[in-house]
């Protein structure tokens, strides 16, 4: 392979096609050379995440690139893709990027145990659950109002939700800022 402009290890639109090794599907399989030079292009398919995506986590710190091309164009390691996997499972869990942040944080500091990471765990578990019932309430509360109102045909200035909303609004402290 040729050093060009388009980058370190890119093969040049002048070489011989039938020179090329074969692309290996297998990423197990494929050299380490190889899985050390991702492109975002090729990280996103992977990771199965847009570019975008890649690029918004990198401006929120939570992933670098392994190396650069002389070039500027950023490269990628199979550690990328197993963060990727990571940000996508503890989002699925919940966690904001500032959680997630902390966690890989902790993940990478020496003196951090498991019991860090527990904790974390712990108050999302929490919050979690109070959301849970504060959405609940809300759930009932709407249908409270929904009960009060039988009747679909009547005009706006007569719905029985309108009403109770602006009932319980007006029972309901103002903030003075």
């Amino acid at each position: 392979m040729k050093h060009n402009r388009r980058g370190v290890g890119q093969p040049s639109r002048t070489d011989n096609r039938a020179a090329r090794p074969r692309r290996r599907t297998d990423p197990v399989a494929e050299p380490a050379q190889a899985r050390a030079g991702m492109t975002i292009g090729k990280l996103a398919k992977r990771a199965e995440v847009s570019a975008d995506t890649i690029r918004f986590y990198e401006d929120e710190g939570l992933l670098l690139p392994a190396t650069k091309t002389e070039a500027g164009y950023r490269l990628y390691d199979e550690d990328a893709v197993r963060r990727l996997d990571f940000i996508r499972h503890a989002q699925q869990c919940g966690m904001t990027l500032a959680e997630i942040r902390q966690l890989l944080e902790l993940k990478a500091d020496d003196s951090s145990c498991c019991s860090d990471v527990r904790s974390l765990a712990i108050r999302k578990k929490l919050q979690l659950e109070q959301k849970i019932r504060t959405m609940k309430a809300m759930s009932h509360a709407l249908s409270d109002l929904i009960e009060i109102c039988t009747a679909e045909d009547r005009p706006l200035d007569d719905c029985p939700i309108l009403a109770a909303l602006e009932s319980s609004m007006a029972h309901q402290p103002r903030d003075p800022h």
